[in-house]
């Protein structure tokens, strides 16, 4: 199983990183461990090695049949299933990367870095690039005064740079797409760190997908 996961595909979360309105001149491409595979609602535990760790909320689509240089009129029928995930990043550690110009394996793809939640086929929903989703955060202190989570991202498909269809075309240029593989599609704006004692929860539409603590 490979994790393919995609950088700067929201143009508001490139202005967020860079202070820039800009679409790359391609797809930014980067892979994670599959020891990075965080699911079933296990708990997210924060490495005490980095600063600050960022959630990133993103839409997962799920691989499923072997593909090679995959024309794009034909991507939709690689991927079965979507559902919500978080691209966690030490963005300490991806500010001194950037800057010294290395690459990204240890901010982007550590152990439980790449959380999803549960699958909901495609054919659930009308459109992949019409699907709204959003990350809640419930603090140690918000349930100590009884108070609900408060939504801290939250984007649309339709707002990706480069489509699901265009990534999976694109990718399978360079890599052999095998059942079983991950598509993390790309962080909107509104990304921020986590902290012990958060719980996480994540919706695709009006579906609760995704359920984890931090610890």
């Amino acid at each position: 199983m490979k994790i393919f996961a995609v950088g700067m595909n929201y143009i508001q979360h490139n202005k967020e990183l860079d202070g820039a309105l800009y679409k790359p001149e391609h797809p930014v491409i980067f892979t994670k461990a599959d020891s990075a595979l965080l699911k079933d609602h296990k708990p997210f535990f924060i490495p005490d090695w980095s600063e600050q760790v960022d959630y990133e909320t993103e839409v997962v689509v799920r691989i499923c049949r072997l593909g090679k240089s995959i024309p794009e009129r034909f991507a939709h029928r690689y991927y079965d299933a979507v559902t919500v995930g978080i691209d966690f990043t030490a963005r300490d550690l991806q500010r001194e990367a950037r800057a010294k110009g290395l690459p990204w394996e240890i901010c982007k793809g550590f152990d439980g870095s790449a959380v999803i939640g549960d699958w909901v086929e495609k054919e659930k929903f009308l459109d992949v690039q019409a699907l709204h989703f959003h990350l809640d955060i419930q603090s140690a202190e918000d349930r100590a005064a009884g108070r609900s989570g408060r939504t801290v991202q939250e984007g649309c498909t339709s707002d990706m740079l480069y489509r699901v269809d265009e990534l999976i075309a694109y990718i399978s240029q360079f890599f052999t797409l095998k059942t079983g593989d991950l598509l993390f599609t790309g962080t909107p704006v509104g990304v921020g760190p986590v902290h012990i004692d958060d719980h996480l929860t994540g919706w695709l539409e009006e579906r609760k997908v995704l359920e984890f603590n931090c610890k």
